[in-house]
């Protein structure tokens, strides 16, 4: 191999590795893309399984301030208590802390810019993004998809 087909392997290699990565991610609780499509609707299949986001404002969790637990809608899975939801401004829910085990990260570099994406951890939902402009004591904003979540009261 000469230098110029090393260089365009490595370039090619380099440009697929995010979709490597994300093909290798393996979660606990696993659908096929037409049981994802029967239990979602399409608001919530375009956010959950395809990295989309909900217009802001638009999910009645963003102002709900009851006692209890968000889950994923994905696979019920406790991710994040009211005890760190805060009103962000943003038209999001906005949480400062998951629950511990609860979120995975990764990098997202769409839109032109670098983001921390966060999933859930058990079956790879897309939730939404993490930002370092949150309250103490974390100084993180968990800026959710509503449609991602459901509520279980306390």
């Amino acid at each position: 191999m000469n230098r110029r087909h090393f260089v365009a392997a490595a370039t090619l290699f380099a440009g697929l590795a995010p979709f490597a990565a994300r093909a290798a991610d393996r979660f606990e609780v696993t659908r096929t893309t037409a049981e994802w499509k029967a239990m979602l609707t399409p608001a919530q299949y375009k956010v959950m399984r395809q990295e989309g986001t909900e217009r802001a404002g638009t999910s009645d969790l963003t102002h709900n301030k009851a006692a209890g637990t968000y889950l994923c809608r994905g696979c019920d899975l406790p991710l994040y208590s009211s005890k760190t939801k805060y009103d962000s401004g943003t038209g999001w829910p906005s949480f400062w802390q998951a629950l511990p085990n609860a979120v995975a990260t990764r990098e997202d570099r769409s839109l032109g810019m670098v983001r921390t994406e966060c999933h859930c951890r058990r079956c790879g939902s897309h939730l939404g993004h993490i930002f370092n402009d949150g309250p103490q004591p974390t100084g993180k904003r968990h800026c959710i998809n509503g449609v991602s979540l459901k509520f279980a009261a306390a």
